[in-house]
C-alpha cells in the first residue's frame, strides 16, 4: 500500500485527509499520463451520493480536461458499472468517487485500469510522487485542452447488461432491495424489474447525507424486518458504492459472504463448471466454511484481505468464484471487481434453477462463532514476532486442534494487532483470544 491509496482507493474524511486539492492533481497526473502516447485521453468517471462527491468529481474534472484528456461523466452509479464501463468502451482508465460503506463524511477515489481492474501499483506508486511535489506536469493548451462529456447512456448500458444476465424470470418472487441511500438507489429496481420480480425498496432516498446511515450491508437489520414484516421471498442489502452484498433469506437470517459463496460454490461444482474445484477467500472467512468446503469435496485458496487480493489469486489461477465474508464477491466470467446488484441476480439464479428458498440453500454451512479483540500496540510486527506471543499462539492452535483456529493479523490502517479465534463455542473463542491479548498487555508491546 502506498502513503494515500490503500487496497481500495485513497479514503479519507472530505477536506480533511482527502481534499479537493488532491481530486485536482489526480486529475491532472491521469489526464497528462493516459496522453503520453500523443492520443487525447479518455477517462470515465462516477460517483455515489455523498454531499462531498460533486466537489471531488468537478475537481477531478478540472485536472484531467486542463492535462489535455477528456472527461465523461456516469454521474451517479455504481463502482462495478464504472469497472465495465471502462472496459467495453475502451476507456484509458476510470475513476469511482466513493468511500464504499463508510460514513457520508468520508470520501474515497478509486482507480481502475482500462481492463476494468483496480489500478496496478506501479502507476498509483507515480500519482503519489505527483500529489507529493516531486515531478511537474505541463497544462495543455489551445485546442489540446480537453472537454467534459455526459455519460448517462454508459450507466444505461451497464443496467441493460445486467438484465441480459437474468438466465430466469423472476415473475412471482417478492424481492426486498435495500440500496443503502447509496450508488444503487436509481439502478437496482429496474434490474429487478425488468426481470419480473415484485421488487420493494428501501433506503432509495438518498440526500447526499444518509448513505450507509442505519441502511445497507453494515446495518442489515432493518431489511430482515423489513423482510420477514412484508413476506418476501429474499432480501438484498448493498453497501454505498454496490461492489458488495448480502442477503436476507425468508426467515429473516442474514446470509453472508461465506454463505454466498458456499451456496454458488456448490451450485457451480454440482454443474461440473467449478474451475479448479476451487473457491477463492479471504484468511477472514469463517472455519465453518472451510469444514463445509472439505465434507462436499471443494478446494479453497486464501488471500490477504481485500477483494483486490482475491481477484489477482483468480485471475492467475483461472478461479470462476471468490469473494470475502463481507460481500464481495467476485465472479470472474461476468465481471473483475465485486458487484453487489450481480450478486444478488446470481443467488436468484440459484434459488430458481435449484427450486429451493434461500434458508434451505445455506443448508450444511454452520458458521462457528467468532470473537475479534484489537490491540493498540507501537509496533505490529515487533508485536507478532515476540517469542511469547509465539508461543501463546502455538498453545492455542493445539487447544483448539481441528475445532477451530486463530489468526492473527496486523491491521493496514491502524497501529493494530487483530487476534481473532473461532471455535465450537463464543466461551471457547474468548478464552483462547485472552491467552494471546494478554501476553501482548502484559508485555507493554
Amino acid at each position: 500500500m502506498g502513503k494515500y491509496f490503500g487496497t481500495d482507493g485513497f479514503r479519507g474524511e472530505a477536506n480533511k485527509s482527502l481534499t479537493a486539492d488532491h481530486a485536482y492533481k489526480i486529475g491532472r497526473f491521469l489526464g497528462w499520463y493516459y496522453s503520453l502516447n500523443g492520443k487525447k485521453a479518455k477517462i470515465v468517471i462516477g460517483k455515489d451520493t455523498r454531499r462531498s462527491s460533486y466537489m471531488f468529481e468537478y475537481s477531478l474534472v478540472g485536472g484531467i480536461i486542463a492535462s489535455g484528456a477528456d472527461a465523461y461523466l456516469m454521474h451517479v452509479t455504481t463502482t462495478p458499472s464504472v469497472a465495465y464501463i471502462a472496459r467495453v468502451d475502451e476507456f484509458d482508465c476510470g475513476i469511482m468517487i466513493s468511500a464504499s460503506h463508510n460514513p457520508y463524511y468520508d470520501n474515497g477515489i478509486k482507480l481502475i485500469n482500462g481492463k476494468s481492474e483496480k489500478m496496478d501499483e506501479a502507476t498509483i506508486a507515480e500519482v503519489e510522487k505527483y500529489l507529493d511535489g516531486e515531478m511537474e506536469i505541463p497544462f495543455a493548451e489551445r485546442e489540446n485542452i480537453g472537454c467534459t462529456v455526459d455519460y448517462v447512456s454508459g450507466r444505461n448500458r451497464y443496467v441493460g447488461y445486467l438484465i441480459s444476465l437474468g438466465v430466469y424470470s423472476f415473475r412471482g418472487i417478492k424481492v426486498a432491495l435495500d440500496c443503502a441511500n447509496g450508488a444503487s438507489w436509481n439502478i437496482a429496481k429496474s434490474v429487478f424489474d425488468a426481470l419480473g420480480a415484485k421488487t420493494l425498496v428501501i433506503n432509495n432516498q438518498p440526500d447526499g447525507l444518509n448513505i450507509n446511515m442505519n441502511a445497507g450491508s453494515t446495518h442489515i437489520e432493518g431489511l430482515q424486518k423489513f423482510v420477514v414484516e412484508n413476506g418476501c421471498d429474499v432480501g438484498f442489502a448493498y453497501d454505498g458504492d454496490a461492489d458488495r452484498c448480502l442477503c436476507v433469506d425468508e426467515k429473516g437470517n442474514v446470509i453472508t459472504g461465506d454463505h454466498i459463496l458456499y451456496i454458488y460454490g456448490r451450485y457451480m461444482k454440482d454443474r461440473d463448471k467449478l474451475v479448479g474445484n476451487k473457491v477463492v477467500t479471504t484468511v477472514m472467512s469463517n472455519f465453518g466454511l472451510y469444514k463445509a468446503f472439505d465434507e462436499l469435496g471443494i478446494g479453497y485458496e486464501k488471500t490477504k484481505v481485500g477483494d483486490k487480493y482475491v481477484y489477482e489469486n483468480m485471475k492467475e489461477n483461472g478461479y470462476n468464484i471468490g469473494g470475502e465474508q463481507s460481500g464481495h464477491i467476485i465472479f470472474s466470467k461476468y465481471a473483475s471487481t465485486g458487484d453487489g446488484i450481480l450478486t444478488s441476480l446470481k443467488m436468484m439464479q440459484v434459488m430458481i434453477g435449484r427450486k429451493k428458498k434461500m434458508s434451505e440453500l445455506s443448508e450444511g454451512l454452520v458458521m462457528y462463532p467468532q470473537v475479534l479483540e484489537n490491540v493498540r500496540v507501537a509496533d505490529k510486527k515487533a508485536a507478532q514476532a515476540d517469542a511469547e506471543v509465539r508461543v501463546a499462539i502455538k498453545e492455542v492452535e493445539e487447544m483448539l486442534g481441528d475445532k477451530g483456529r486463530i489468526l492473527v493479523r496486523e491491521s493496514g490502517t491502524e497501529p493494530v494487532v487483530r487476534v481473532m479465534v473461532e471455535a465450537e463455542t463464543t466461551e471457547i473463542c474468548q478464552e483462547m483470544v485472552n491467552k494471546v491479548v494478554e501476553v501482548m498487555k502484559r508485555k507493554g508491546l
